[in-house]
């Protein structure tokens, strides 16, 4: 008995693994910045954003998914819609190079390995490092100063779509917003002392945001399992 459940637990082994299926891809987009400086809109991308993207589809519920990415984040309180900061008249770029490790739960099931296209949204979490330019403003010059770049954490979370439009290709579109842990992508409250007189403002408790936008181009790859061969 006890060699027929390892013989059984072997072979549900063996089709777990030749069912898992592996996509590789890019990620176009728009980013958006939600901070202390320029707009407060959720979703309103303003810069290009590109990355790419692997995901190992461990099951027909969920898939594993690493990408790295790449973005210059832009605000102007010229565009704010809000008169104070429309009359303070602050602006800044910063750019962003992240990696993230992370998963995506499936709505529907979502099996790459029949002939029918698949199709589900999805809900995305991850953990994520970025790397940016620290920045500050100078009360001496009365701008926006840059210190060294440093590498802080954020957590990537939210809602996509994703469907096979031709064999082997997969078409998605998403909205990932970043919580990070810090605030000074916009110089509003500088992590380190840059040594000088220096202005602090905006909300002291609250941290900065970003916000990626746009559509996900992966190919998969991957043995089907022979129980597909002739459907």
């Amino acid at each position: 008995m006890r060699k027929v459940a390892i013989i059984v637990f072997f072979l549900l082994g063996v089709q777990a693994g030749m069912a898992q299926i592996h996509e590789i891809g890019v990620f176009l987009g728009g980013s958006n910045f939600i901070g202390d400086v320029g707009k407060t809109n959720y979703i309103n991308p303003n810069k290009l954003a590109v990355g790419g993207l692997y995901k190992w589809n461990k099951s027909t519920r969920y898939a594993y998914r690493a990408s790295l990415s790449y973005s210059k984040l832009h605000a102007d309180d010229a565009d704010s819609g809000n008169s104070g900061r429309a009359e303070r008249g602050y602006s800044f770029s910063n750019r962003i190079l992240e990696a993230s490790l992370g998963m995506e739960f499936h709505f529907w099931e979502y099996d790459l390995h029949t002939l029918h296209k698949p199709f589900t949204p999805y809900i995305y979490g991850a953990v994520a490092a970025f790397n940016y330019r620290m920045l500050y403003y100078s009360e001496a010059m009365g701008r926006l100063t840059t210190q060294e770049r440093r590498t802080s954490i954020a957590f990537p979370f939210g809602l996509g779509v994703k469907g096979e439009v031709l064999p082997n290709l997969v078409l998605g579109a998403e909205v990932i917003a970043r919580y990070t842990l810090a605030n000074d992508l916009d110089g509003s409250n500088p992590a380190r002392d840059p040594g000088v007189e220096y202005e602090r403002f905006g909300n002291y408790n609250s941290k900065d945001w970003y916000v990626f936008s746009g559509i996900t181009i992966t190919y998969t790859f991957g043995k089907r399992p022979c129980t597909f061969c002739y459907e």
